[in-house]
């Protein structure tokens, strides 16, 4: 666990500092330096009685007691420094700068071990090894640069790549984003990017902690954890997003080199994140223009006025929010037309607002006025102003800054001429504004804040189930696929509605239960994985001829144990189903079946347990959701039942977490009902 003497130690000794400030242990104490650090500052090495200014100690003995070791040597020698420094000086933190662990070679990943062993016998906290190390208010224990600006109402910044932390900090300095602290976890030996989340979710204070959190994920680790301690900071109103690296093949093998560890599941990460109400980015320009987007007052709507002096910007911006879900709504009314008679002939308050190349600061504050106070159906602005480098503007970006201080409408602005008038934007910017030179990436990253869901709630009402019996079953069952009398049984215990179907083993038993269920029928062999492959599915069977021979054909295809007699019934094709993904629980899948699943990939995925809001959200968010609803006169189906099937098959593998994989396809949908017409259940204990 983080520990105060890494947050804010009395005492920090430099193991391996140097003058020379192209190392690591050189440029980190300078950092130190250059940053007025308040405590008892150290420095460690055998070479030299002082360095840049600060007491050496050649041996570690007569080392004072020092909260903190930052450690800069080769990576052999740091268990060893640790351990005695842990044993003796009574040091309770370390950050480990250096490389050459377990993200090389085995016999790095034994150093590695002996460091954490080391710390965790004293209850200590290790940042690192690989890493550039960490930074707040207290202290700049980085070897990096830019040391962002820190700002107590900055961003939380956790990262699992050093390089890409500074990479991401110089994306977001320049146009204002400030930082509260950054954490480079690197290896993550002992201390991972969700162990930092949940220091962070701990020690919340209302009064004191920064309320956005950035995040750079390449291995996520410990997913529940991830998933409480996110969701509980944004309970408590901090907002977080997050880069979730090594989605694809390629990128797994980049993270696994990198970090030691394969990257997760994406669909699965994907899930998580939407399940804990974090907004996924996927670059470090996305990333920072959402933490710029959190650092302004909260969108209540998604209707925008977009006031500009320039048509082309704002024309781009109405697109791409358009094209997100966010609405451009007209402006007009008899309050409209007073507004347009303070501006210059030729404006436009239709929305865009387009005070021309000739507005001004005067005319800019009346329209921000105007949308502010008479246009309520209008819930924020994105205010887009550059300059031809004709004249300064700095009145116009005072109105701006004074606006955005007293509006209850959040007011985004938009800056896009950083060369024309860099001095006014950097005046700006020091009053502690944020700019967003891309009027595109901006509306982008409006439309993915305001469509990222709330976490779900800490407690759910989940359907009731015949827990004892769906135990029993499983508890009975061996690994593998389940047989077709075992998955009824499954079923029927977790209330889902199915077709009602026999498995024969006879012609005459055939026959017997044909007349019963009533033609036509649907056959299907018992036995082989694949049916449709080796012809074990028989459609529109109609009569006791039809019955025996498609029964004695199929009971000759190898592997085939018995075959199974449904009814033959119609409706919209769908699709429900579950895979387990490792450390992150079930996956739970639903989507129009067919050519929807095999050639769209028309599918939303969400992490057991659901609730029926989650589950709701993952039917509405398919793209063939209008087939579902109904379309063109064409009659929907039974919504309703449909997401309450899919928050059963999630409640099921939260009781029988054994089940790995789960189908339920096809499940047949009309207005009046829904059935799962075939089902395979997979069970790994």
């Amino acid at each position: 666990m983080i520990n105060q003497q890494l947050v804010n130690p009395r005492s920090i000794v430099v193991v391996g500092g140097s003058e020379d400030l192209s190392k690591p242990g050189g440029k980190l104490l300078k950092n130190i330096l250059d940053g007025g650090y308040q405590g008892d500052l150290y420095v460690s090495n055998p070479k030299a009685d002082k360095i840049q200014g600060i007491r050496s100690y050649k041996k570690p003995d007569d080392l004072p007691e020092t909260d903190l070791a930052i450690l800069a040597i080769a990576a052999k020698y740091c268990p060893g420094t640790i351990e005695y420094l842990a044993k003796n000086k009574n040091t309770r933190a370390f950050i480990v700068l250096s490389a050459g662990f377990s993200e090389e070679n085995e016999g790095g990943a034994i150093l590695e071990k002996q460091m954490v062993d080391a710390v965790n016998q004293v209850n200590g906290c290790l940042i690192g090894p690989n890493c550039i190390g960490f930074l707040n208010r207290n202290y700049n224990g980085v070897f990096t640069t830019p040391i962002p600006k820190l700002d107590p109402a900055g961003c939380d910044f956790i990262s699992g790549s050093g390089a890409t932390a500074v990479f991401i900090m110089e994306a977001g300095i320049p146009n204002g984003l400030t930082f509260s602290s950054v954490y480079s976890v690197g290896n993550s030996a002992q201390l991972g990017v969700e162990d930092v989340l949940k220091y962070m979710d701990k020690s919340f204070d209302l009064e004191t902690t920064p309320r956005v959190k950035l995040l750079y994920i390449e291995s996520i680790n410990k997913p529940q954890m991830l998933l409480k301690h996110a969701s509980s900071l944004i309970r408590k109103g901090c907002k977080i997003a997050a880069i979730k690296a090594g989605s694809s093949d390629a990128g797994s093998r980049a993270a696994s080199s990198h970090t030691g560890a394969l990257a997760g599941s994406d669909t699965a990460a994907d899930a998580l994140f939407k399940k804990a109400g974090i907004v996924r980015c996927h670059s470090r320009e996305e990333l920072t223009i959402v933490a710029s987007v959190f650092m302004h007052k909260e969108l209540q709507g998604k209707n925008i006025a977009v006031i500009t002096h320039a048509g082309g910007p704002a024309v781009m911006l109405t697109d791409t929010l358009s094209e997100g879900g966010m609405n451009v709504p007209e402006i007009k009314g008899s309050k409209a037309d007073d507004l347009l008679k303070k501006l210059h002939p030729g404006s436009s308050v239709a929305n865009p607002v387009d005070f021309l190349a000739t507005g001004n600061a005067e005319q800019l504050g009346l329209i921000i006025d105007a949308v502010e106070n008479d246009f309520n159906h209008i819930d924020g602005m994105v205010v887009i102003f550059g300059s031809p480098g004709l004249f300064p503007v700095y009145d116009v970006y005072e109105v701006l800054h004074r606006k955005m201080e007293t509006c209850k409408k959040p007011i985004f602005p938009v800056l896009p001429s950083i060369i024309n008038v860099k001095d006014e934007i950097n005046a700006f910017l020091s009053k502690g504004r944020i700019n967003f030179p891309d009027e595109v990436a901006l509306g982008k990253a409006l439309s993915k804040v305001y469509f990222t869901p709330e976490p779900v709630p800490e407690t759910e009402n989940f359907p009731a189930m015949e827990q004892k019996r769906i135990r029993e079953i499983i508890d009975n069952a061996e690994n593998g696929y389940l047989e077709p009398e075992k998955v009824q049984q499954l079923l029927d215990a977790a209330g889902i509605s199915r077709v009602q179907e026999k498995v024969v083993t006879t012609e005459q038993e055939a026959i017997k239960v044909s007349e019963r269920l009533g033609y036509p029928l649907v056959l299907k062999v018992v036995g082989p994985l694949h049916k449709s492959d080796v012809g074990g599915v028989v459609l529109n069977v109609k009569s006791d001829k039809d019955v025996r021979r498609e029964f004695n054909i199929m009971m000759k295809i190898e592997g085939a144990k018995a075959v199974l007699l449904q009814p033959m019934l119609e409706g919209t094709e769908l699709f429900a189903g579950v895979k387990k993904e490792g450390k992150f629980g079930h996956l739970v899948m639903c989507g129009l079946g067919g050519i929807f699943i095999e050639v769209l990939k028309d599918v939303q995925s969400g992490l057991a347990p659901l609730s029926f809001e989650e589950a709701k959200g993952m039917v509405r968010n398919l793209r063939g959701y209008g087939i579902i609803k109904g379309a063109r006169k064409q009659k929907g189906i039974n919504e309703k039942q449909f997401i309450e099937l899919i928050t059963r098959v999630a409640a099921l593998v939260d009781i029988a977490p054994e089940i790995s994989e789960m189908d339920l396809n096809p499940v047949l949908g009309t207005p009046e009902k829904i059935v799962a017409v075939d089902a395979r259940i997979c069970v790994e204990k």
